[in-house]
């Protein structure tokens, strides 16, 4: 209908579209939480806050398109500086004072905010408006010259870090020397003339190291702050978190501009975090740390350490009754695990921040049953509220209780999990000893964003100092990383590379240390691991209704009962034995996608295979295969007999056909040392002239799949027989075996063709033989370009495609993933060209397209053919997800990761409208 429209209208509504200005600040009254991508999730919370009536100080929100448009074109956009003066201007109208007021100044905060929260990643500035003429108003006004001063210098510290480039250490070195010449321990312990002091040092560092004076214009100090935030999304520390979360590159982040509130008034304030469930375990309480006469930095720094946030109620039980009720109005809104962070101010309470909280895996399955209990939440979003990711974290083994052990200490438990590895204290030797295959411990007095890469190269973590809130302790759970923190019976000295235990007892660098995450203990030497719960209920050892199960398991059995009730793709496993296939059914698989052959020839076979290479002869080769026949029988029987009754999916042999054959270098210097020793083997020279001629320069796009069973006579059809053999003989046994027969690597049907016809002869052969009805079901591997974009014409010969995902992704890119993932994809993940590994999360636009494109063509030719994927990204959430989007009837994947498929089948099924719980 479009051609019937008034073209002056269309014309007048075009331009009123490119007329309207676009709008770059919001204040905290105009947002909602639903506009995380607009304001960032802290700006989002916040104005969600101040629309529930919540004490929230009063600020506005500089949008991500402003920080997107600066780091397009280097410059703020040219409407910002106005929206910003006009949102300050009602901002001290409400306060009634201007920033940085010389009597009476107003202070205010500029502090990050991204859509996904990226703790301590980019960078905050508080106090803003402090100069040296309204520190002395401030000091006036507060009637505390302490406070006044201390403000100023966390400001000059703040700013000449985050905004000036200044080396931290500088600050930090400056106030040590401070605490050491009035023998104080603590910063609190200084006086406002010991603070003066300090300031005019750290106004010298500015100088010195800056080449300019700390800036007295307070606008000038907002708006290089502002500047400053949205460069911090570009830090390498920044970049690193995201590609370890996955959070996409090009969100940008807002800045959220608050007018300040003081938590280091004196004894009567203080700041603090709180979880409104504990976000290690998922049980409900008080959970949280508070520091008094501190600011909110402080907290998460773990410079000093902080008390339980219970302990506020002895402190300031108006303010933490307060706090609970707020606490309650937030779960129940959020219907959610809130973080919260907080400060009183002489005795007033405000909120700075809300958040749908990190939690560990444990916590996830714990409170999402939780909140269905409650009514706050349905089955179908409990589903949502966990993933794959933290299911395999359960999975992981745990200490052994029972074992020997000399326990060094104990802290706090923020982040479960069971770490064994060598202690490092800095994060550079942490990297180092990992990339050389060592596991380690990276042990800290507290961590702070630059140890990012440390914390992810590492086991886990160990810190003397900081609570569940700490940089360690958040970072931790996001990541799914073990963590003990605030262990401050341990004396950790990083100059020396040593942990000193109560006792006496040293930790040197390389020295081997266990932590337990789950109950905080510190152990010396390697403890021994025992399986955990969920993986005993998997394997039916444990039972989830049982009166004395695991309140874990039984968070685990209801969401993964969920799941697999509404999943529509099946869920099989790649296994190539009996046992193999048990432990797959145990752990809820539906039949077997992938048995590789290949594994079946190794060990003592291997020699059989040789012999069928070398044979000169036809009666050598059937005599060959006679041998080989039998044990593939064998194989087969026992795999039917432990799949009965459900799909198992032979793939005949797909190696490389050097991975029979000896090393030629090995073989040639051992015919060469025998000759010399005039006692030469017969079969060596005959099996290096086979190597000879058979060697390939690219053995994975030589002589192998299809190909194989083409060029080497009776091989596929033996394989073949076998199968149907042992069909036949489980089927008299009053089995119920369902063969499918997958043939490799095929490029074009004709390949498939001759293939199909041979194996059909032998399968009804056997039919005659044993007097027994067989239906084999025939079909190939999806693995290489050719095959995907020919899929019209390949499934007329095939009743089913299996994706070979691994190789379709090597041929696709062009790249043998046993070359390249050590050479260059690290740098690939640098420079943002992968955010992942391909092998490890299915490349959507290359060969996730190939997929979609043949599973179209295929069932165009084909209505009912079957469709599945068999290589390792059958197990990856991600993948998962794609798979079930374009239709596929099932994944395979290893028996340890049919647990996360069928979860992950179950959420992309559910299709749950609800937070996006990163």
């Amino acid at each position: 209908m479009s051609e019937n429209k008034d073209p002056h209208v269309a014309h007048t509504s075009e331009t009123t579209a490119a007329t309207e200005e676009v709008k770059f600040v919001y204040d905290f009254t105009e947002g909602n939480k639903d506009l995380k991508d607009l304001l960032g999730g802290k700006g989002a919370n916040l104005a969600e806050m101040t629309n529930l009536g919540l004490p929230v100080p009063p600020g506005f929100t500089i949008t991500t398109e402003a920080c997107k448009t600066y780091l397009d074109s280097g410059e703020e956009p040219a409407a910002l500086r106005d929206e910003v003066s006009a949102h300050l201007d009602a901002l001290e109208k409400k306060m009634g004072k201007k920033l940085g007021q010389a009597d009476d100044p107003l202070l205010v905060s500029v502090r990050s905010g991204a859509k996904f929260s990226m703790p301590g990643m980019m960078d905050t500035v508080l106090n803003i408006g402090l100069s040296d003429k309204s520190v002395t108003g401030l000091a006036k006004q507060s009637g505390d010259d302490r406070f006044a001063w201390d403000s100023y210098r966390r400001l000059i510290q703040m700013f000449g870090k985050t905004v000036l480039g200044v080396d931290g250490d500088l600050f930090e070195d400056a106030l040590e020397a401070a605490k050491k010449a009035k023998k104080v321990a603590v910063d609190t312990d200084l006086e406002a003339g010991d603070l003066k002091k300090l300031v005019t040092k750290f106004k010298k560092i500015v100088k010195t190291e800056a080449g300019r004076d700390f800036p007295q214009d307070p606008r000038e100090q907002m708006d290089l702050a502002i500047r400053s935030v949205f460069e911090s999304w570009n830090t390498d520390r920044a970049k690193l978190y995201r590609r370890q979360e996955r959070i996409p590159h090009d969100l940008g982040t807002a800045v959220n501009v608050c007018s300040m509130v003081f938590g280091n008034l004196g004894p009567d304030s203080g700041t603090g975090v709180a979880f409104t469930r504990d976000p290690a375990s998922g049980h409900q309480g008080v959970y949280g740390d508070y520091l008094q006469n501190a600011q909110g930095e402080d907290v998460v720094a773990g410079i000093r350490n902080t008390v339980p946030l219970a302990d506020l109620e002895q402190i300031d039980k108006k303010s933490y009754d307060q706090l609970m009720q707020i606490m309650e109005t937030l779960e129940t809104h959020y219907k959610d695990l809130c973080d919260i962070e907080f400060t009183i101010e002489r005795g007033q309470l405000w909120m700075l921040q809300t958040r749908v909280g990190k939690r560990t895996a444990g916590a996830a399955f714990r409170i999402a049953t939780q909140l269905v209990d409650q009514g706050l939440i349905d089955e179908a979003e409990a589903l949502q509220r966990v993933n794959g990711a933290q299911l395999a974290q359960l999975m992981f083994p745990r200490f052994d209780a029972d074992s020997k052990v000399q326990q060094l200490g104990r802290g706090i438990a923020a982040s479960p999990g069971a770490a064994v590895g060598k202690a490092v204290f800095d994060s550079y030797t942490a990297i180092k000893w990992s990339r050389s295959g060592e596991k380690v411990i990276l042990i800290r007095r507290e961590t702070n964003p630059d140890d990012l890469d440390g914390m992810i190269a590492a086991e886990g973590i160990l810190t003397s100092r900081g609570g569940k809130t700490s940089h360690a302790a958040v970072v931790a759970r996001g990541m799914g990383k073990t963590c003990v923190c605030g262990a401050e019976e341990l004396e950790v000295d990083t100059k020396r590379r040593r942990l000193t235990a109560p006792g006496g007892i040293v930790v040197e660098e390389g020295d081997v240390v266990s932590i337990d995450g789950s109950t905080g203990k510190v152990y010396l030497g390697e403890v021994p691991v025992v399986p955990s719960p969920v993986v005993e209920y998997f394997e039916g050892r444990m039972h989830a209704g049982a009166d004395d199960a695991d309140e874990l398991v039984a968070a685990v059995h209801r969401i993964m009962a969920y799941a697999d009730r509404v999943r529509r793709l099946r869920v099989r496993a790649n296994a190539d034995n009996a046992e193999d296939a048990l432990r797959a059914r145990r752990f809820g698989a539906q039949g077997i996608g992938l048995c590789r052959t290949e594994h079946m020839f190794l060990g003592e076979r291997r020699e059989m295979v040789e012999r069928l290479i070398l044979a000169d002869a036809d009666d050598e080769r059937e005599d060959a295969l006679k041998e080989l026949l039998p044990l593939q029988k064998q194989d087969f029987v026992e795999l039917f007999e432990a799949m009965d009754g459900l799909p198992v999916t032979v793939r005949l042999l797909d190696p490389p056909l050097h991975e029979f054959l000896p090393d030629i270098t090995e073989l040639s210097v051992r015919v060469a040392l025998a000759e010399s020793r005039k006692d030469s083997n017969e079969n060596d020279l005959r099996l290096l002239q086979a190597v000879h001629r058979l060697h390939e320069q690219n053995p994975m796009l030589g002589l192998r799949g299809v190909r194989l069973g083409l060029v080497i006579p009776g091989l596929f059809t033996m394989q073949v027989r076998a199968i149907a053999e042992a069909a036949a003989e489980r089927k008299n046994a009053k089995g119920d075996p369902r063969a499918e027969i997958m043939i490799p690597l095929v490029g074009t049907v004709q390949e498939l063709e001759i293939v199909r016809e041979e194996a059909e002869q032998v399968i009804a052969e056997v039919i005659e033989s044993t007097g027994v009805e067989l239906k084999l079901a025939l079909g190939t591997m999806i693995e290489l370009p050719r095959a995907a974009l020919t899929a019209d014409q390949i499934a007329e010969a095939a009743e089913f495609f299996s994706f070979g995902t691994n190789d379709l992704t090597q041929t696709v890119w062009g790249f043998s993933r046993d070359d390249v993932e050590a050479s260059f994809f690290t740098a690939y993940l640098e420079k943002g060209i992968f955010g992942v590994s391909p092998f490890e999360t299915i490349d959507k636009d290359g060969v996730g397209k190939l997929v979609k494109d043949a599973v179209k063509a295929g069932r165009a030719t084909r209505p009912d053919l079957k469709l599945g994927v068999c290589g390792e990204h059958g197990g990856d959430p991600e993948s998962v997800h794609f798979f079930h989007e374009v239709g596929l009837d099932y994944v395979s994947c290893s028996p340890f990761r049919i647990p996360v498929a069928r979860l992950e089948a179950g959420r992309a099924a559910s299709h749950s409208v609800g937070s996006d719980h990163r």
